[in-house]
C-alpha cells in the first residue's frame, strides 16, 4: 500500500489535483471523476449520517476497503474531512477558499455534475468553475446498461444478489470485510469448514444465497443467510468455505470478493441432502473462479 491517508487539518499545503466526493463504492462513475487526480478529498462519516440520519444509506464499502481500492487505482493521497455539525456551517465560498485553495493548494479540481457543497448545499460546480485559482473539471454522470451508475443503484443490485451487474457498475467485485468469529462448527462436521463473519449492519449485505467468491485472494464458496436447515438462532452470517484449504482464520480479518450468485438459500430435508448440494456448490465455485478474469 502506498496511498497516504491524511486528516484535512493535517494536510500539507502543496499543489494538488483534487477529486472531491463521498465516493461510496468507488464505482465507474466515481472513477471518471477521480481520473487524473493525485488526491481524493472525501468525507467520513457519510454526510447524510450527520445531516439526515434517518435517510443515511447503508454503505457499499467500509473505510479500509475504500482506501485500498483508491490505492489500487493510483491515488497518492486520501484527505479525509471529519464530517460533523461544525462542518455543516461552512459556506460554499469558505469551502473553496479555506479548504481547496488555502489548505490543499488545489491547481485542478474534479467533481461530478451533481456535486453540491457548503451550507444548504448551495455550492455548485459552476461556483468552482468561476474560481481562477484552479482548473475545474465537471464530469457528466456515467451510464452502464442504459441506466445511470450510482451508489444507490449498486446497493439495490447487491441486496438482490446480482453480483454480475454490481461488478459491472463498480469496476471490481463487491467486497465485504470482517473479523472471523467462532461458529457452531457445523460446517466442519459436514465436511465443509467455514470462516464466519457477522455482517456489519451499517453496510450493505448481499441477498441471501450461495456465491462463488474470493476470500483473501483464495477461491471460496460463500453462504449468506440464516442456515434454514438447522435451528441455530444465531441470525445472519457470512460463511466462507475456502476451496482446497484448511486454514484457521479465527480472529483474523477476512475480505470476501463476490463473483457470482450460484443459488438462493433454502432448507434441506436432511444433512445428507445439504452435503450433496454443497458438493455441487463447491464444484461450480471452482469452475467460476477458475474462469474469472480479475480486473
Amino acid at each position: 500500500m502506498t496511498i497516504k491517508v491524511t486528516a484535512l487539518e493535517d494536510a500539507e499545503v502543496r499543489p494538488r489535483r483534487v477529486a472531491i466526493g463521498t465516493f461510496d463504492g468507488v464505482h465507474i462513475g466515481h472513477r471518471a471523476v477521480i481520473y487524473g487526480a493525485d488526491t481524493v478529498l472525501t468525507f467520513d462519516p457519510h454526510p447524510l449520517e450527520v445531516l439526515h440520519p434517518a435517510a443515511a444509506p447503508k454503505l457499499l464499502m467500509p473505510f479500509g476497503v475504500k482506501r485500498d481500492v483508491l490505492d489500487g487505482i493510483g491515488i497518492e493521497e486520501m484527505v479525509v474531512i471529519g464530517f460533523n455539525q461544525e462542518f455543516t456551517r461552512i459556506t460554499a465560498e469558505q469551502f473553496i477558499e479555506q479548504i481547496l485553495v488555502e489548505r490543499l493548494g488545489a491547481v485542478e479540481v474534479a467533481v461530478g455534475e451533481n456535486f453540491r457543497f457548503g451550507t444548504g448545499a448551495k455550492g455548485t460546480p459552476g461556483m468552482l468553475e468561476a474560481h481562477p485559482e484552479f482548473e475545474t473539471r465537471v464530469v457528466p454522470l456515467v451510464e452502464q446498461g442504459g441506466e445511470t451508475v450510482s451508489s444507490s443503484r449498486i446497493r439495490a443490485l447487491v441486496a438482490a444478489g446480482d453480483m454480475t451487474q454490481a461488478r459491472a457498475c463498480l469496476g471490481v467485485p463487491f467486497m465485504i470485510e470482517g473479523t472471523v468469529v467462532a461458529g457452531d462448527r457445523r460446517g466442519r462436521e459436514l465436511g465443509f469448514p467455514t470462516a464466519n463473519i457477522v455482517p456489519d449492519d451499517r453496510l450493505v449485505s448481499p441477498g441471501h444465497g450461495v456465491y462463488a467468491a474470493f476470500a483473501n485472494g483464495m477461491p471460496a464458496a460463500v453462504n449468506v443467510g440464516v442456515r434454514p436447515t438447522f435451528e441455530t438462532g444465531r441470525g445472519m452470517l457470512v460463511e466462507t468455505h475456502l476451496l482446497n484449504q484448511d486454514v484457521d482464520l479465527y480472529g483474523r480479518t477476512l475480505r470476501v470478493a463476490f463473483v457470482e450468485r450460484l443459488r438462493g438459500e433454502r432448507r434441506f430435508d436432511s444433512p445428507e441432502a445439504l452435503i450433496e448440494q454443497m458438493k455441487l456448490d463447491v464444484e461450480k465455485t471452482a469452475r467460476v473462479c477458475a474462469s474469472f478474469q480479475r480486473p
